[in-house]
């Protein structure tokens, strides 16, 4: 058993928005450490029914119909909890940036409502799930996560007597979730149709599944409070994930550029310039200490890091073979024997 699961042995736990790729991969991660109870608190009832389909041999996993948005009823799920991970939100960048408020409801006023009833429960600790995103945001998505963030850090900062620890993880794209361009390219692949491709230059930092649970796990266990942890990622470009995607398919890809959407930017950074000044790398983990109140102690081993942002277009993007190895890995896709060079010469690009 890792050490970082330590922090969550014998606890009961709380999971927002647990029903999604994250949530369940952390679920099966938690029920190693041997926890009281653990309890995933979402709205879609769908996805619940699901769940306990797969989990219906473990009796200590519950399931409660509630959204972050209702404090009273966030409330009632907190009783009696010692760990939370915060992972509901609306992640979608097109949805956010039409539905703005929307946005601000779930990723703000939800993560407050977390973090009052945290407080109110004399919760341990509090770990918020953020994003790439929300480093120099473009989108409302991002801006909404970045303001999380900072009520995270705030509320570390301002808890008074009460010994609830918050601290947040940054992800980059999270391979094969709902989110990811994956499952839209491989349904267009299957209906034959041209992979709607935003810019071929596009950049993206990847993580999978099971690496960022490990690394919110890892938070939750080096957590002193207000800090911001996130990995070293490989960045992938777009075209190059398109192309691995449909070799392995076996489809002849056809490609047709959109251009940027609403919200969207070429490339994505882990943290800003200003950031760089109170980062440390640890290994593969950046940890973003706040400068809000006292800071934490770190390891001897912590190194500051260079103080420039870190962006994705600054990176080497990984090889077509890493790429199919990091999809076949997750499950994502089926080896079918894929030339990595068929698509330079035989595809179709239309502009």
């Amino acid at each position: 058993m890792h050490n970082w699961l330590n922090a969550i042995a014998n606890r009961k736990i709380l999971i927002t928005g647990g029903t999604g790729s994250v949530g369940r991969e952390l679920v099966r991660w938690i029920l190693h450490a041997k926890p009281k109870v653990v309890r995933i608190f979402s709205r879609d009832e769908g996805k619940q029914f699901e769940m306990r389909k797969e989990f219906e041999d473990e009796r200590n996993v519950r399931f409660l119909i509630g959204d972050v948005r209702d404090k009273d009823r966030l409330m009632r799920a907190l009783e009696g909890i010692d760990v939370v991970f915060h992972l509901a939100a609306m992640k979608h960048v097109e949805s956010c940036e039409y539905n703005p408020f929307e946005a601000v409801k779930t990723n703000i006023v939800g993560t407050e409502n977390v973090i009052e009833c945290a407080l109110e429960q004399d919760v341990e600790r509090v770990i918020f799930t953020s994003s790439d995103k929300a480093v120099n945001p473009a989108n409302a998505m991002g801006a909404s996560k970045l303001m999380a963030e900072k009520l995270i850090t705030a509320a570390h900062y301002h808890r008074g007597a009460h010994k609830t620890v918050f601290c947040a993880v940054r992800f980059g794209n999270v391979l094969g979730s709902s989110g990811s361009v994956i499952p839209t390219f491989i349904r267009q692949l299957e209906q034959s149709l041209p992979l709607m491709i935003t810019e071929p230059e596009m950049t993206r930092f990847f993580i999978s599944t099971s690496e960022a649970v490990q690394l919110t796990l890892q938070a939750a266990a080096m957590a002193q409070g207000g800090e911001i942890f996130c990995r070293f990622m490989p960045a992938v470009r777009l075209i190059d994930l398109a192309s691995v995607l449909a070799e392995a398919l076996g489809v002849q890809a056809r490609y047709e550029v959109v251009g940027l959407r609403p919200g969207e930017k070429m490339h994505e950074e882990l943290y800003t310039a200003d950031e760089a000044r109170h980062t440390y790398l640890l290994g593969d983990l950046f940890i973003i200490v706040p400068q809000l109140g006292s800071k934490p102690e770190l390891p001897r081993e912590a190194q500051p890091v260079a103080p420039v942002a870190l962006s994705s277009a600054d990176v080497k993007p990984v090889k077509p073979q890493t790429i199919l190895r990091f999809l076949k890995e997750e499950g994502i896709i089926q080896m079918r024997k894929p030339q990595f060079s068929a698509y330079q010469h035989q595809s179709e690009v239309v502009v």
